[in-house]
C-alpha cells in the first residue's frame, strides 16, 4: 500500500526493503526474495556499489544522519530517502546501499536497471576493492548502454588511512577512461561526503537537482530584495 505520509524538509526515512529468507530459509528462486517498496514517479534513485568493508554504508549514514559507526555490519540491501529539489520542485532522493557480496546477481541487475545515478566505492587501502568495481561498471554499461547522460562517481573512501594501496593519480586516470567523475572521501572524518552527493546531482543534465529545497519567499524577503541596490538620500 502506498505511503502518503508527508515528509518535512529535514525528515529522512530509512527503509529496509529486501527480505532474504522465507520461513527462515533462503528460497532457490532468487526472484521471490525481492520485496520491493512502492516508488514515486519523482524519486531520484542513486545506487551505491562496492566490495564489502569499503565503507558504503558509512558514507550513506554520514550523509543522511551525520553519524559514523566504527563496527562493520554487512549489508544485504538498505534504502534511505531524503527530500531534495528537482526542477524547483520537491522530490525524493532514494539512496540504495547495496550488498558487497556477489551472491545476489539478480538483486544487482535490478538495482542497475532502476538506478538514475551510480556511486562506485573502493577503499584506498585495498587494491582488490578497486578491481571488484570493474565487472560492476561493465554491467552498468551492459544494462544502461550509454552513460553519457547518467551520473557516475568513482569514489576512493578511507582517505584518512595511512596504509594506501591505490594511488590517487591511478584512479583519476581510470575515471577518465570510464568517463565518470572521481573523488576521495572519508566517512570517518566527514571529508568530501556532502560534496560527493552534491557533485553527483550536478552531473545530472536532464533536470536541475539540488540538495537545497526551493522555498517560497515571504513578503518581507521580497520587500528587502526590492530595496537592494536603491540609494538613500542623506
Amino acid at each position: 500500500m502506498e505511503d502518503n505520509t508527508l515528509i518535512s524538509d529535514n525528515d529522512i526515512v530509512e527503509e529496509k526493503f529486501l527480505d532474504c529468507r522465507i520461513n527462515g530459509q533462503v528460497p532457490k528462486d532468487r526472484s521471490v526474495r525481492l520485496r520491493v517498496m512502492p516508488e514515486q514517479s519523482n524519486d531520484y534513485r542513486v545506487v551505491v556499489f562496492g566490495a564489502g568493508g569499503v565503507g558504503k554504508s558509512s558514507l550513506v549514514l554520514r550523509f543522511v544522519r551525520g553519524t559514523f559507526r566504527e563496527s562493520y555490519i554487512p549489508t544485504i540491501e538498505d534504502t534511505y530517502r531524503q527530500v531534495i529539489s528537482c526542477n524547483k520542485q520537491v522530490c525524493t532522493l532514494q539512496i540504495t546501499d547495496t550488498t558487497g557480496s556477489h551472491q545476489f546477481p539478480a538483486m544487482q541487475r535490478l538495482s542497475i536497471s532502476k538506478g538514475h545515478a551510480f556511486i562506485l566505492v573502493y577503499s584506498i587501502t585495498s587494491r582488490q576493492s578497486l578491481e571488484e568495481l570493474k565487472p560492476i561498471y561493465d554491467e552498468i554499461i551492459e544494462i544502461k548502454h550509454d552513460l553519457e547522460h547518467i551520473p557516475v562517481m568513482l569514489v576512493g573512501n578511507k582517505c584518512d588511512e595511512i596504509n594506501r594501496e591505490v594511488p590517487t593519480s591511478e584512479c583519476a586516470e581510470l575515471a577518465k577512461r570510464w568517463n565518470c567523475a572521481f573523488l576521495e572521501t572519508s566517512a570517518k572524518t566527514n571529508h568530501n561526503v556532502k560534496e560527493l552527493f552534491q557533485e553527483l546531482l550536478q552531473l545530472e543534465k536532464r533536470r536541475t537537482m539540488s540538495l537545497q529545497l526551493e522555498t517560497k519567499k515571504t513578503k518581507s524577503q521580497k520587500r528587502k530584495e526590492k530595496l537592494k541596490g536603491k540609494c538613500n538620500l542623506m
